[in-house]
């Protein structure tokens, strides 16, 4: 999130004696500082800025599909790693449920092990530019569907533009590799998966947006030994979010949207709801989130 905490201070002109002729000149008006925007994170998408150093962050997100009952949880954890900040380290665990799975029921779906390098810009800049690239561990099943059953890896390229002074942009180009994938069914095939996408945010007000995403999967499944199948797909995401921000540094984004999948290949369209909390907070005395 673009944490800006900057505050203005007022300077005040020293009381003349008693003694001076001159009167003593009027105190400078006091400004009230800025509030704190949100202007980074999408839902569906990537930002282009790491933390501030000294900063965590924490965010959960659920999505479910209100037709075929498909929900997944992610949650992921960011830790900026020198002062600059230009790396910044992060986990996402996920857990699923997959009702297509009969006697699958919920549970753990495969994690990201991810560093990011801030290349252009930060927080603060009207550009910005941050790759990442992500080692896929599996730790989900892949017999009930909650996984890939073996190792890949993710490359994602976001770059974030101010395009105005309340207009924030984020685009997204990314692809998953998972050379020796598995389906429930136990073959094995290589999988090379592709996401583009573009997130329009609207500062509504220095603590509310108004989202609009879209973003695009070209995505393959195993279907038989060495055998693939791809699956095009374009989502729509109308989303609101806001924030509360504490003097002790901690903001927590609450958010909400309302995904639709428009299969391109055919098929009926298919909404759900998409649920988005985040904190931030400092972890090192003194300093605060921007």
């Amino acid at each position: 999130m673009l944490k800006l905490a900057s505050v203005l201070l007022a300077f005040f002109c020293s009381l003349a004696c008693y003694a001076q002729q001159s009167p003593p000149p009027a105190p400078a008006p006091q400004t009230p500082p800025p509030a704190e925007r949100i202007a980074d994170n999408s839902f569906l998408l990537e930002e282009a800025y790491n933390q501030e150093y000294g900063v965590v962050q924490h965010i959960n997100a659920f999505l479910r599909n209100n037709v075929s009952r498909q929900w997944v949880y992610s949650f992921t954890q960011e830790w900026p790693i020198n002062p600059a900040p230009r790396h910044q380290l992060s986990y996402t665990l996920t857990a699923l449920n997959s009702p297509d799975f009969s006697g699958s029921g919920t549970g753990l779906g495969d994690l990201l092990l991810n560093w990011r390098y801030q290349l252009i810009g930060d927080g603060d800049a009207r550009v910005a530019f941050a790759p990442r690239v992500s080692l896929l561990v599996p730790s989900g099943k892949s017999r009930f569907g909650r996984g890939t059953g073996s190792t890949g890896v993710q490359l994602n390229l976001p770059v974030s533009v101010l395009a105005a002074e309340k207009l924030a942009i984020h685009l997204n180009a990314g692809a998953t590799v998972v050379p020796n994938a598995k389906n429930e069914l136990g073959h094995r095939a290589a999988l090379h998966s592709v996401n583009l996408g573009q997130s329009f945010i609207w500062l509504l007000h220095p603590r509310a947006n108004l989202l609009l995403e879209t973003l695009f999967l070209n995505e393959a499944a195993v279907v038989a030994p060495s055998v693939i199948r791809r699956d095009h797909t374009v989502v729509l995401n109308p989303a609101f979010r806001w924030a509360h921000n504490f003097s002790s540094g901690l903001q927590i984004v609450p958010g909400i949207g309302f995904p639709v999948e428009i299969p391109t290949s055919g098929g009926r369209a298919q909404w759900g709801i998409f649920l988005y909390l985040s904190f931030e907070h400092p972890f090192k005395r003194g300093l605060n989130s921007k």
